[in-house]
C-alpha cells in the first residue's frame, strides 16, 4: 500500500517517495488474485455429469455475490490499513520532536523503517531526522480519511469484483457446460499467468518463470481450498 505523502490531508511525511499511483502493483495483483481464487471456489465445484442449468445459475449468483461482498470488505480493510500506517508515521514524528537527543531520534527512525535501516549509517539517519523535522505540521488529524483513500478503496472493490467476470462469462454465453468449464478454467489460468508476469517484472524476476510459477501455485492453492470445503 502506498504511504500517504506530505501535502495530503491528514498525512505524515513518507519515508519513501510516492510515485503518484493510488495502488501499487502488489496491491493490484493481490486483489485480482484474491477475487480470482474466490470465484474459482464456486466454478471449481461444478460437476459436468450432474450439474444442470439451475445449478449453474445458483453458482453464478453465489460467485458474483460473494466477490461483491468481499470487494467491499477488502476496500474497507484497505482504508483501515492506510489509517494505521498513517498513524504510525504521525507517532514517529511526535517521537522525533520529543526526543531528548539525536541518537534516540535516529533509533526511532531505524525501528520505523525496519531491516532497511541496516544499510544506513549514522550520517544518513541524521539527514533523514533533519528532513522529517523540517516538514510542516499537518493541520488535519492523522486519522482523517481523504478522497485518495476512498478512490483507493473503490479501486480495490473494482479489482476484486472485476476479476470475477472473465471467469464466469463462458457460463453466460455457452450452452455446453463442459465447454464452458474448460473455457472458464483456461481464462483463469491465463489470468494467473498474467498476474505472475506483472509480479515478475516488478520483482526483477524473469516474467515467464514468475507467470508459470504462479499458475502452478494458484492451481495448488485452489485445489486445497476446494478440498477444505472453501
Amino acid at each position: 500500500m502506498n504511504t500517504p505523502t506530505v501535502g495530503e490531508p491528514g498525512a505524515a511525511p513518507a519515508l519513501v517517495e510516492d510515485d503518484g499511483r493510488i495502488l501499487d502493483p502488489i496491491d493490484r495483483i493481490s486483489e485480482i488474485l484474491f477475487g480470482l481464487f474466490m470465484v474459482l471456489t464456486f466454478t471449481g465445484t461444478l460437476s459436468v455429469a450432474t450439474a444442470g442449468r439451475e445449478d449453474v445459475r445458483t453458482m453464478l449468483i453465489a460467485a458474483i455475490g460473494c466477490n461483491t461482498a468481499w470487494g467491499f470488505v477488502d476496500g474497507v480493510m484497505y482504508v483501515l490499513r492506510t489509517l494505521v500506517t498513517r498513524g504510525r508515521s504521525a507517532t514517529l514524528l511526535r517521537a522525533l520532536r520529543s526526543a531528548g537527543d539525536a541518537a534516540h531520534a535516529q533509533q526511532a527512525i531505524a525501528r520505523h523503517i525496519g531491516p532497511v535501516a541496516g544499510g544506513l549509517d549514522t550520517e544518513a539517519l541524521e539527514r533523514m531526522r533533519r528532513w522529517l523535522l523540517a516538514q510542516p505540521v499537518q493541520a488535519a488529524p492523522a486519522m482523517t480519511i481523504g478522497a485518495r483513500d476512498l478512490k483507493a478503496a473503490f479501486g480495490v472493490f473494482l479489482l476484486v469484483f472485476a476479476s470475477t467476470l472473465p471467469v464466469v462469462l463462458p457460463f453466460f454465453f455457452g450452452t455446453d457446460l463442459k465447454f464452458a468449464m474448460r473455457a472458464s478454467a483456461a481464462i483463469a489460468v491465463a489470468m494467473m499467468f498474467y498476474c505472475g508476469v506483472v509480479w515478475g517484472r516488478y520483482a526483477g524476476i524473469r516474467p515467464w518463470k514468475a507467470g508459470a510459477a504462479l499458475v502452478v501455485l494458484g492451481v495448488a492453492v485452489e485445489a486445497i481450498i476446494i478440498a477444505l470445503g472453501g
